[in-house]
């Protein structure tokens, strides 16, 4: 796993062996931060990192200038290597939270600049999850939201889908708050 922009760009960070989690591929991580790096300035940014795996998105946004990057994880290890490549790199602005993605979404107080959700492609509510991000309204009115999924996935008619991105076997499909007219 390796930093791809920002001040910690080039960084590089490896799970052991038995890590379960499957991390954004580099070339679609930097093809992704370059849609981005294009449409938004990260400073000041409060960021939303679901299914937060190893990190390494929540980490980009972070290196990039965003003033807070809230990890959500649920398995233990995943939350261990958070807090240590956290401490490794000195950052003070990440909230590491141990909990799961639908359960904290039914509770969270705070709204969010950007929300990135890189679920386990095989989880059952893969679906689910758009409807949930909005039902939470926990989404800025001009923020965005970035779900992670395999090709399988369609969420072309979904009234706050905007876009696809596909890279590889890595799939972005982008939400507005603005809904389809």
């Amino acid at each position: 796993m390796r930093i791809v922009g920002g001040k910690y760009k080039g960084r590089v960070f490896s799970p052991n062996k038995k890590f379960g989690a499957r991390p954004t591929t580099d070339l679609a991580k930097e093809a992704l931060f370059n849609i981005l790096a294009n449409r938004y300035n990260f400073e000041g940014m409060h960021v939303l990192d679901l299914f937060s795996g190893t990190g390494s998105i929540g980490y980009e946004f972070i290196s990039r200038g965003a003033s807070e990057v809230t990890f959500i994880e649920l398995d233990f290890n995943h939350v261990r290597l958070i807090k240590n490549v956290t401490t490794k790199l000195e950052i003070t602005n990440a909230r590491i939270i141990r909990s799961d993605v639908f359960r904290f979404l039914k509770k969270c107080p705070s709204k969010f600049d950007i929300i990135f959700a890189d679920p386990p492609f095989e989880l059952k509510q893969l679906n689910d999850i758009p409807q949930a991000v909005f039902k939470a309204d926990i989404l800025k009115n001009d923020g965005l939201f970035i779900l992670e999924h395999p090709g399988k996935y369609d969420f072309s008619k979904h009234p706050n889908f905007t876009e696809i991105r596909k890279y590889g076997k890595v799939n972005f499909s982008f939400f507005t708050p603005t809904s389809k007219q």
